[in-house]
């Protein structure tokens, strides 16, 4: 998988809303001026709060970005070049495909070890099966997007449009379902980082920021964990900073993290925080398939981890 970066100011990329003047027209005589109706603001973004941190050799969290999502911005040079926000040594830590049992809550833990924070995203139907564990993702202050609803490569030929539509705003509705109607940020990465041009253009008018990377950790390949920590920080100290793709849904990323993020704190790293200036804006149609979804009574699809899990042995 791949991602996009640019310019930007004060910390943080923002646009600047303008605000026009109402023409002053004298009412006619007896009648009153009509009220221009107020134009209401957008939601803020959700506050992500963490307990204090009581590692005082913990990597933490250099500093914090805030993204304006308008137009949708791409980041990471995989793909995209105009947005370099990163500084040398700063990283973005990513992970993909979650939430999954064990996997997940272990990135978890070692992430709130070393107080500091990614950027989750998860694919829908995982967080229809396990919305207990994405809802840790949300407690524990890290920031959450979207990776689709199935997985969907959408450069498949065999989807027409509207199916490609459908797999990003079902999976967003997905997500936002699991955390309780709690909407995720506008922020979302292509499976495979295979982007189709349409549908960038189209997450582009839905003010949806798309994540590429600049380097990818490969471990969905890696048949241990040193192989991913090598992986890391071979191609870190050759690029000197950049959004790293991950998975929390692999096993040996999971046991890989506490040595990985222990090496990037040695070698100088430090971890950039990004949040988005307003969460996304669902389409209640989905939203409600999803609803409607879970409610049918239809034989389970879950997986059997999902449903059975033993608790003493």
């Amino acid at each position: 998988m791949r991602i996009a970066a640019g310019m930007i100011f004060a910390g943080a990329v923002s646009l600047l809303a303008s605000s026009a003047a109402w023409a002053q027209v004298p009412p006619a005589k007896g009648l009153t001026a009509p009220q221009a109706a107020p134009v209401p603001a957008p939601p803020p973004a959700p506050v992500l709060t963490r307990p204090p941190c009581n590692n005082p050799n913990a990597l933490g969290i250099g500093r914090t970005v805030e993204i304006d999502t308008t137009g949708g911005p791409g980041f990471g040079f995989e793909h995209f070049k105009e947005l370099d926000f990163l500084r040398d040594k700063e990283v973005v830590l990513t992970f993909d495909d979650g939430p999954w049992p064990v996997n997940t809550p272990s990135v978890l833990k070692t992430l709130a070890e070393e107080c500091t924070t990614g950027i989750f995203f998860p694919i829908g139907k995982h967080a229809t099966y396990y919305p207990e564990i994405l809802k840790q993702v949300m407690a524990a202050g890290h920031t959450i997007g979207s990776h689709t609803w199935s997985h969907a490569a959408l450069v498949n030929k065999k989807l027409n449009e509207q199916q490609r539509k459908d797999e990003i705003e079902k999976g967003f509705s997905a997500v936002k379902w699991a955390l309780g109607g709690k909407s995720p940020a506008p922020f979302f990465r292509f499976p495979a980082l295979q982007h189709p041009p349409e549908m960038v253009t189209y997450l582009g008018t839905r003010n949806i920021a798309i994540f590429s990377c600049d380097l990818d950790s490969f471990d969905f390949k890696a048949s241990k964990a040193d192989k991913v920590i090598e992986t890391v920080m071979h191609k870190v100290e050759k690029l000197g900073k950049g959004i790293i793709l991950m998975h929390d849904f692999q096993k040996h990323t999971a046991e890989a993290l506490p040595e990985l993020l222990k090496k990037l704190k040695a070698g100088g790293y430090k971890v950039v925080a990004m949040r988005a200036k307003t969460p996304v804006q669902t389409i209640a149609q989905y939203d409600e398939d999803i609803v409607k979804d879970l409610k049918l009574p239809t034989v389970s699809s879950r997986p059997v981890s999902s449903v059975v899990q033993t608790i003493s042995e």
